[in-house]
């Protein structure tokens, strides 16, 4: 049976989160754009997967290496629970808010979304 990549993440990070967190929203983006795939295959020796998993607390990108992105390794940043992620745009989209870019695939857009639903009203 597959098990989903959010599901997955949720299960692998457990260890990097306090007793009291519970995950709200998860996000994988990578540090090369997708588009580097079409134009050379070498993209793959460049590239890292990063996890970004939203708790009620804060908001932790995590490294998952070059292979996989299942697999979050160690805790690259910890980020205010406050910080807005989005808006997300287009297929492969450029996040400057989470410390340095990151680009997100279309897929997980509705998670960027989501997580900058939950704040509060400024």
């Amino acid at each position: 049976m597959a098990i989903m990549i959010r599901d997955k993440i949720i299960k692998n990070s457990q260890k990097f989160l306090g007793a009291d967190e519970t995950v709200s929203a998860v996000i994988v983006g990578q540090k090369i754009s997708g588009w580097w795939g079409l134009l050379s295959y070498l993209w793959v020796f460049w590239n890292r997967y990063h996890a970004v998993v939203v708790t009620n607390q804060r908001i932790l990108v995590l490294d998952c290496g070059k292979w996989t992105m299942g697999t979050p390794r160690s805790v690259l940043r910890e980020l205010p629970r406050a910080t807005r992620i989005g808006p997300p745009s287009g297929l492969w989209w450029k996040c400057t808010t989470l410390g340095e870019k990151l680009y997100i695939n279309k897929r997980f857009h509705k998670d960027v979304v989501m997580a900058d639903a939950m704040l509060p009203a400024a």
